[in-house]
């Protein structure tokens, strides 16, 4: 269950960088409303993503 779960949170985390990263980019999904937005939910996704993967190394 854990390891499923470290993967969930890694996948959740690459798919919101991924959004919001083309969103920065090219302003498709949002518009580019708010790019400080957009940055603080690159930076958060980033960080999830980071602590699923160390979690996930720490799992037997």
């Amino acid at each position: 269950m854990g390891k499923g779960l470290c993967i969930f949170g890694m996948v959740g985390a690459g798919l919101l960088l991924l959004v919001f990263g083309l969103d920065l980019a090219l302003g498709m999904p949002f518009g580019r409303i708010s790019m400080i937005m957009d940055l603080g939910f690159i930076v958060a996704a980033a960080g999830l993503f980071a602590a699923s993967f160390m979690t996930l190394r720490e799992i037997p």
